[in-house]
């Protein structure tokens, strides 16, 4: 089972976790992105997420797919906070379950990578004197 979630209201690590564990998992990997205070030594006032919700849950559901077909996982789960986030909010927070460790630590960065690229989210960064949308590894 998948699970995937986008939602204006904060983030529940618990929850995603949760989602994630079965007797059948022996490791339970966590990634969690929160909202720092500053890029390139420039102070973050705060973050504001957009996203096209339809095609963004079809493309968690995507990437899903493709860690099932490279690794021995035995649940996903992808939640991802939009609209204004402040700094030291979760912004994201990815778990993958597997038989062993190994397994769980790449497919879940796999999993974080593959969002940022592909997933229609869009970050915008304010800071004092202004906002700056963020291209995904630029």
């Amino acid at each position: 089972m998948t699970n995937f979630k986008l939602t204006t209201d904060p983030l529940n690590v618990q929850d995603v976790i949760d989602a994630v564990r079965s007797p059948k998992a022996g490791a339970v990997n966590v990634f969690i992105g929160t909202v720092r205070d500053a890029t390139d030594g420039k102070a973050v006032e705060r973050l504001e997420y957009e996203t096209y919700e339809p095609m963004a849950l079809k493309k968690m559901e995507e990437i899903a797919g493709e860690i099932k077909q490279r690794w021995d996982v035995v649940e996903i789960a992808m939640h991802h906070r939009y609209g204004l986030l402040a700094i030291g909010d979760s912004a994201v927070v990815i778990a993958v379950s597997s038989p062993h460790r190994q397994t769980s630590f790449e497919a879940c960065q796999y999993a974080i990578d593959t969002l940022k690229q592909v997933v229609p989210i869009w970050k915008k960064e304010s800071f004092e004197d202004g906002d700056v949308w963020v291209m995904p590894h630029a």
